[in-house]
């Protein structure tokens, strides 16, 4: 866990409130128009915070898509219970610690909402053949795999990526360093998110790279529809999962963003997410993100990060071991 946790979690927390309120200034404000920039271009510009309880899959079987208010707090006790373990003193960061940021359900459009995907109805990824047989395999090669750096997650082990899919696409909520700032010019908009610093760029009304060229993100191009940001990203790598479902990309995967500014703090993200070979159909889920006032703080994942060090050096331990011997028969 990084300094920032500590420093900004009683910050974060207050963003509890804020979420809630959200949802309702989304619903009321219908007819807001967002301020424009110096290019007069809708402003996104600001810091954003995207944690909650509420994660991409609905818990199967716990909860329905929209929670009624008075079942809010019940709905996150489950919820909460799934999230994080009991703190004890051997759990170090269990759910009254400060490790976790946010215990509260979101709200999109004036709702409570127990997931981020709202089709298909179950709240479930709609995973083909493959895509089942590519999340057993990564399930098992967390625990597993040790052969080298390349076998290792991109996130956690290698500080490639954000951890909890927080950069994508899409921007999935990570339970802490949970903010993104993002600055706007005429041709760009840059998006950095807290978690491990991961900085991605669109290109207003650009042409798409090569196919050959495949950022970690993917290439990200952008036009407005009235007050809403639409990204295209496609030139995604297939060597990234997003840890927090898990879920993959092939290459011909396309995901379509929108960035809506509904209220003076809040913003809503709608994104839809086609991979024929991954996915039996096409699927789409909305976030909440609130405006903040906290800073953005340094990740150092690498830093007192002994994981590929001590995981490799354990793998090359076990085949150096001289093989059990062959019980006598």
């Amino acid at each position: 866990m990084d300094l920032k946790t500590i420093g900004s979690g009683f910050c974060v927390l207050f963003l509890a409130g804020l979420l809630g309120l959200s949802g309702a200034s989304a619903a009321a404000g219908q007819g807001y128009r967002a301020p424009r920039n110096a290019y007069g271009a809708p402003d996104l510009n600001g810091v954003w915070n995207n944690n909650a309880l509420t994660r991409l899959q609905r818990p199967a079987g716990l909860l329905p898509l929209v929670v009624r208010p008075a079942d809010v707090a019940e709905a996150e006790r489950k919820l909460m219970t799934g999230y994080s373990p009991p703190s004890t003193a051997a759990n170090v960061g269990g759910s009254e610690s400060e490790w976790w940021d946010g215990a509260h359900l979101a709200r999109v459009s004036g709702e409570f909402r127990s997931s981020w995907l709202v089709d298909p109805d179950d709240g479930q990824l709609p995973y083909s053949a493959e895509g089942k047989r590519r999340v057993e395999v990564f399930a098992k090669a967390q625990i597993e795999s040790f052969d080298g750096p390349e076998s290792r997650p991109v996130a956690g082990d290698r500080c490639l990526l954000p951890s909890w899919g927080a950069m994508g696409p899409v921007m999935m909520n990570s339970p802490y360093n949970a903010n993104y700032r993002i600055v706007q010019t005429r041709d760009q908009i840059a998006i950095m998110a807290e978690n491990n610093g991961e900085l991605r760029i669109i290109r207003i009304g650009a042409a798409h790279l090569p196919a050959q060229i495949r950022p970690w993100t993917g290439d990200s191009i952008g036009h407005w529809e009235k007050d809403t940001l639409v990204v295209e990203t496609t030139n995604l790598r297939t060597d990234a999962p997003l840890s927090q479902a898990p879920f993959f990309f092939t290459a011909g995967a396309r995901v379509v963003e929108r960035f809506t500014r509904v209220s003076p703090a809040a913003l809503k993200y709608e994104f839809t997410v086609e991979d024929p070979m991954i996915f039996t159909r096409p699927w789409r889920a909305e976030m909440a993100f609130v405006a903040t006032d906290a800073a953005l703080y340094e990740f150092a994942c690498h830093e007192g990060n002994y994981a590929m060090t001590n995981v490799l050096a354990g793998a090359r331990a076990v085949e150096r071991a001289p093989a059990p011997a062959t019980p006598a028969r």
